[in-house]
């Protein structure tokens, strides 16, 4: 059945070629001095930190780059020492969801005396924040169009993921064709990590049946439009498909009524605060391995995955014939389009395993299919 809910998502979507041109506009609408947040210098070596320093040069432009793929609290706090000593009155992000979270933590850690982590593990709650918005260069995460964020401490050896209804971006620009020279590598990431937002929202308890087709139709649709863009990157109509796509994946538009498994997640976090492998590969080798582990508890859900998604036949196979099918497909495809999908193939050592699971079960693993420590470990094990 469908749980009661509120939506509400403030953030101004602006999609689209050339669509740059509104950035001043959009910045001016809180102040004159802005500090430009990015990662590790593609933008420099594409050509948009030159756009971006064209439509903003009546503007007092502060920069923080060098944000990791696992974005660090340590360079969260650099950028908050920045903000405090020039008195900031906005923040641009640009770049991809790494960017993205960094800025929302900065945005609160700003108004807040303490450590910025403090925020990260629910020991202080933000009431302020300061205004941010986004130049997207990556379709991916979803990050500029929700209020989450995933913060890695180095000092602690942890990954976790937190949120506020005070860093939902002021507005985001998409245009895709900032996605044109996204390496390989990266877009396939992004394909997995999109396709991964919508099944941690399908696998749930309630079944909305209006969204399960909505999700169904995504990531059908990304699997149709993915291979297009990694075939020929400068398709606008593919990695238009693909930017959207990802946003829509995780702007809570998907989970109205439901609440989302999020399993995979959580142990890919362990994975990646342990190892700092890229997000995307985590979860295409942990969430086909997950899918087989939760067969039992869910056939029926997981068969309709298999079916209404990866399109396995049903003709003279048991319902765990198919189900095991469709987990096998979705890892199939990951595979064929150039993601890993063995830990050992991204250099995990299998003598980790435990450290790895005990640093995923200090949070809840799963809300539709809680797991044990015990079936943590064996999920690692199946992805070894």
């Amino acid at each position: 059945m469908i749980k009661n809910f509120v939506y509400q998502n403030p953030t101004k979507l602006i999609f689209g070629k050339g669509k740059i041109k509104s950035l001043a506009k959009e910045i001016s609408k809180y102040g004159k001095k802005v500090l430009l947040v990015y990662g590790g210098g593609s933008i420099k070596r594409n050509g948009i930190y030159d756009q971006i320093q064209e439509e903003l040069k009546e503007f007092d432009i502060f920069e923080l780059g060098g944000v990791e793929p696992n974005p660090r609290v340590s360079t969260a706090r650099k950028a908050i020492e920045i903000i405090k000593e020039n008195d900031i009155d906005f923040i641009l992000a640009v770049g991809g969801g790494s960017t993205i979270d960094c800025t929302k933590l900065i945005s609160v850690g700003t108004f807040y005396e303490g450590d910025a982590w403090d925020i990260v593990i629910a020991k202080h709650k933000p009431k302020k924040a300061l205004p941010f918005g986004v130049v997207l260069t990556l379709a991916a995460t979803g990050s500029e169009m929700n209020s989450g964020s995933v913060i890695t401490n180095l000092d602690t050896g942890e990954k976790l993921g937190w949120g506020s209804p005070l860093v939902y971006p002021k507005f985001s620009i998409l245009d895709p064709e900032y996605t044109f020279t996204v390496p390989r590598n990266q877009t396939v990431n992004g394909i997995v990590d999109s396709m991964s937002h919508l099944l941690e929202q399908y696998f749930n308890r309630e079944h909305n049946p209006l969204l399960d087709t909505f999700i169904e139709g995504a990531i059908k649709t990304i699997m149709k439009y993915g291979p297009i863009a990694l075939e020929n990157p400068n398709d606008y109509e593919a990695r238009s498909v693909l930017m959207l796509s990802a946003t829509i994946a995780l702007n809570d538009s998907l989970d109205l009524g439901v609440i989302g498994d999020w399993g995979t997640h959580r142990i890919e976090h362990a994975v990646s605060a342990v190892y700092d492998i890229p997000h995307g590969e985590g979860l295409a080798i942990i969430m086909p391995n997950w899918i087989l582990h939760i067969l039992d508890k869910d056939m029926a859900r997981v068969k309709d995955f298999a079916v209404n998604i990866m399109g396995i036949e049903k003709d003279k196979k048991s319902d765990r014939e198919i189900a095991k099918e469709g987990a096998l497909a979705l890892q199939a495809f990951w595979k064929k389009i150039g993601a890993p999908t063995r830990l050992s193939e991204v250099k995990v050592k299998e003598s980790s395993l435990d450290e790895i699971a005990d640093l995923a079960i200090k949070q809840d693993i799963g809300y539709a299919y809680p797991l044990t420590r015990e079936e943590v470990y064996n999920i690692l094990k199946a992805a070894y």
